[in-house]
């Protein structure tokens, strides 16, 4: 064996000089050759491979995020409901009469035929897989539905919102939102701040989970729940981690307790003690393999994730046990109403996770694309919706939550005035509304306005990185300080916080 010593000149254990291989690294070798194999088909049935290449070197300007909030930060967690197919703003949370009184007249004949086709926003930016933006809806189509004023404040919400519409006065409304996309994948842009034409890029979540990291350890800190038949969790686009890594990217949950994540149970004839005594044998491995192999990133890695995967497995199924709560709880949601009961299980779910430390839960409602028959439509979605949001909304606030929880709700785009196909509204990315609630922002306030019959965002306009840098900045994080060396952002990608609703 003395063809393995190392020279005397040479550290103790360290042949770099002669290109040797230690006899301490030898014996180890040879001894964990079973326990080797045994590690080794457990990381090969994962799917492990040596460690990507590591990033460009963080600079000053850009350092590595270490969980710290850039400023104080004033909310701990975001629940954010995103309606795919585009909600209507004109029946929501923007009230337009005019609307109402030219209805049947062409916008050519009204009275804003200048304020919409001479507008400067007029199909500015908006790009289009056809090549040129959709066709006018020219005739107006009335509202289908009646408002109220709601709360102190005065807030006109729709009838088709009177749950949400009670919670008026907790609101934040931006009425003056606006996009580039007038398809589907607009969904995408509003996550990720960038057209479909632009690539994939991180989605907000993805950024919230990179910069502040988790609350705790024994959950996911990014939650993804809804979506449509066949497109679960709408378009994965839209809570994707993209360049951050699949670590960032949101994991997608069902609210079956036998198995509420992918891989989130330890199988069906497996316990949990059982479990346990696996994990403790990879732990054991793994220190026979730090005699020799100390720094290795990609086991220490996965060493992690399987430590992570037991606590999930362990602590997720209890999050999503709802039956736990108070039967006054669950009827406030709507729990037990056919009509609402999904989103209520949602809703409930993500005020548990949020309790429990998750950082980020993104609920998505499916179905609002109303290119015909909107009253049907929305009257159907609003039902679907409108009492569990309130609901959580009611649940946050009485539990002291609201004011470190931001919720956020918000749609694809909003829906035109003009009718398509005599009794729908066609995709509308010029001017729409979202709003925010909890989290340090002002209540029973609205900002911004479309024109009077509500085409275009035209006082205080915000493109939708606004209400990313408004969520983030709620957090306590700088988005400038979280731009990755070697992937530039534009300054579009920042946005600005919308001052005027931070209280």
């Amino acid at each position: 064996m003395t063809g393995f010593s190392a020279p005397r000149s040479a550290v103790p254990g360290d042949c770099s000089r002669c290109g040797r291989t230690p006899r301490r690294t030898f014996l180890s070798d040879v001894g964990m050759g079973l326990t080797g194999i045994a590690l080794g088909s457990l990381l090969q049935r994962d799917g492990i491979v040596r460690a990507a290449e590591p990033m460009a070197a963080p600079s000053d300007d850009n350092p590595v995020p270490d969980g710290l909030s850039h400023i104080a930060p004033k909310a701990k967690s975001v629940i954010w409901y995103f309606m795919l197919g585009g909600t209507s703003h004109l029946e929501s949370f923007d009230y337009k009469p005019e609307v109402n009184k030219h209805a049947g007249k062409t916008i050519e004949a009204s009275p804003y035929k200048s304020a919409v086709l001479d507008s400067p926003y007029y199909r500015k930016n908006v790009r289009d897989f056809a090549g040129t933006p959709r066709a006018l809806m020219a005739q107006l189509y009335p509202l289908q539905i009646g408002f109220k004023q709601r709360g102190e404040c005065g807030m006109h919400v729709s009838d088709w919102w009177p749950h949400v519409g009670s919670c008026a006065d907790d609101l934040a409304v931006v009425r003056s939102m606006w996009t580039t996309d007038n398809d589907h994948a607009a969904q995408l842009q509003f996550h990720t701040g960038r057209h479909i034409f632009d690539g994939f890029h991180p989605s907000i979540g993805s950024w919230v989970h990179y910069g502040l990291g988790s609350l705790n350890d024994n959950l996911p800190q990014f939650v993804v729940m809804g979506g449509g038949p066949g497109d679960c969790c709408g378009g994965s686009g839209a809570h994707d981690g993209s360049y951050l890594g699949p670590a960032h990217t949101g994991v997608p949950m069902s609210l079956d307790p036998a198995n509420p994540l992918p891989f989130a149970t330890p199988g069906a004839n497996v316990t949990v003690a059982e479990r346990r005594r696996q994990l403790d044998l990879l732990n054991e491995l793994n220190t026979l393999a730090g005699v020799d192999y100390p720094d290795d990133p990609a086991m220490k890695a996965r060493i992690k994730s399987y430590e992570l995967a037991f606590r999930m497995q362990t602590s997720v199924p209890e999050v999503v046990q709802l039956g736990a709560e108070t039967k006054e709880t669950q009827d406030l949601y709507g729990l037990n109403d056919p009509a609402c009961q999904t989103v209520a299980r949602y809703s409930l779910a993500a005020r548990r996770l949020v309790e429990r430390g998750v950082r980020f839960v993104q609920i998505y409602d499916d179905g609002w694309d109303a290119h015909s028959q909107l009253l049907k439509n929305h009257t159907t979605r609003c039902a679907a919706v409108d009492r569990p949001i309130a609901g959580l909304l009611k649940d946050l606030k009485r539990r002291g939550l609201l004011d470190e929880t931001l919720v956020v709700w918000a749609t694809e785009f909003g829906r035109t005035p003009g009718a398509e196909r005599s009794d729908g509204r066609d995709h509308h990315p010029y001017g729409f509304s979202v709003w925010m609630a909890g989290g340090g922002l002002k209540g029973g306030i609205v900002h911004g306005a479309t024109d009077e019959i509500g085409f275009h965002a035209v006082e205080n306009r915000h493109y939708v990185t606004d209400i990313h840098a408004t969520v983030l900045h709620q957090l306590g994080l700088d988005p400038r300080r979280l731009e990755i060396p070697g992937h530039k952002r534009l300054e579009i990608d920042f946005g600005k916080p919308i001052r005027e609703i931070i209280a």
